[in-house]
């Protein structure tokens, strides 16, 4: 992208900052400066109280739905918020296995090339991370992976068979580790290192082939073991490639706090929301958070989260906002505003990483992302249609929709 038009964009996402639209998302509309935040949350509360039928306002929908009872479903593996619970908050689980692979002498789970398995779904931005480390760092012939198939059904994720012609992708593959031939879903693994476990079956899965156990099942953890751990096994092009610098570690830290809980969890707890209550808080925080981040990109100039250098928060942040216009902004309800015309500079980043970094656009299956999202939640989308839109799902680095295209002639 051209000086001009980065600057242009740069000059509309400040605008945008510091104006929001009352009833438009887009970003270009706005008539008077307001914070962000100010603008979410009074919107929000109006929306909440009160519609307009026929130009006459009236009391919400909204507004009288909440005094129906919160609908309860079964307890079973897609219950994302716990029937019963009057909070109606997504909760994540905490993950289990919690080990590391380690330099240090006498470790249990030392670097040895070949030996470790990662279990993924190409829809999960969780696992999604981990694939992306893995590309980055050059470890390919070092970690072997697989894909689950989509689909999460009522016993969780589960593999494809050599029949299934509807989750193409590389890697999409029975369960290729020795000894699970017969494994039909992830739980199976989960099982196998201990028949008592009680948790979500969730990816990614980092699998030890040798002693046959779960070596972490935490993405935040396997990205930062995978960051140097077999360093000293790599050309020096990939060893020398550090995504948690020492000046930088207090700062990564600090943006992923409020990343995590506002966008990357933000979007879930906002998705899985079962009372108006808790969605209109969490959708809020999420945008609030989006404004934030889009500022912060603004400081700092880019193209990566922190100027030049390439860090854990790019590789965390990105599986997130790569996701948002084609399944978040609609499935999820998150749709104050989408990326591609609410935020100019995010829009611009993500389009960065993915054109420009093939271990972020090789790791993003759209076919996957979008089937999965609108045909497992079914307590969300109970006729499992799946939007044909938007079109394209990332647009072009040179193109943009048209009122951001009407912005840049001004």
């Amino acid at each position: 992208m051209n000086t001009a038009r980065s600057s242009a964009l740069s000059t509309v996402a400040s605008s945008l900052l510091l104006s929001r639209s009352t009833r438009f998302t887009s970003l270009f509309i706005s008539s008077k400066r307001r914070s962000s935040t100010s603008w979410n949350r009074k919107y929000i509360t109006s929306l909440r109280n009160t519609t307009q039928i026929g130009g006459v306002s009236v009391n919400s929908p909204l507004n009288v739905a909440r005094q129906g009872q919160q609908v309860r479903m079964a307890s079973k593996i897609t219950d994302w918020v716990k029937p019963g619970d009057s909070s109606g908050e997504f909760k994540r689980q905490v993950s289990s296995f919690r080990d590391w692979i380690s330099k240090e002498p006498g470790a249990k789970f030392p670097p040895e090339k070949g030996r470790y398995h990662l279990y993924v779904s190409y829809a999960c931005p969780w696992a999604t991370r981990t694939l992306i480390v893995r590309k980055l760092k050059g470890l390919e012939d070092f970690i072997s992976f697989s894909s689950v198939h989509w689909h999460m059904g009522e016993k969780g994720w589960c593999f494809p068979t050599p029949e299934d012609t509807d989750a193409a992708g590389e890697n999409v593959i029975p369960d290729p580790v020795p000894g699970h031939e017969k494994y039909t879903h992830i739980r199976e693994v989960y099982f196998s290192v201990d028949p008592n476990y009680g948790g979500r079956f969730t990816v990614p899965v980092l699998f030890d082939k040798k002693t046959n156990t779960i070596v972490n099942n935490e993405s935040s953890e396997i990205l930062r073991m995978l960051n140097h751990v077999f360093d000293d096994q790599l050309p020096a092009e990939y060893a020398k490639l550090d995504f948690y610098p020492e000046p930088l570690k207090t700062q990564i830290e600090e943006a992923h706090g409020w990343i995590y809980d506002g966008i990357n969890n933000g979007v879930y707890k906002s998705g899985f929301a079962t009372t108006q209550e808790a969605y209109d808080r969490n959708v809020t925080t999420l945008f609030d958070a989006l404004d934030k981040a889009e500022k912060h990109l603004a400081e700092m100039g880019g193209p990566y989260w922190f100027g030049d250098q390439l860090t854990e928060v790019d590789i965390r942040l990105f599986p997130t906002l790569i996701r948002f216009d084609p399944v978040y902004v609609q499935h999820f309800k998150c749709n104050l505003r989408d990326i591609r015309s609410g935020y100019p500079l995010l829009h611009k980043y993500t389009r960065d990483l993915y054109w420009k970094h093939p271990a972020f656009k090789d790791t993003t299956n759209f076919l996957h992302i979008k089937n999965h999202y609108t045909r497992s939640h079914t307590q969300i989308n109970p006729h499992s249609i799946t939007p044909l839109g938007p079109v394209p799902d990332i647009l072009p680095l040179d193109e943009e929709v048209n009122a951001v295209k009407a912005a840049l002639t001004k």
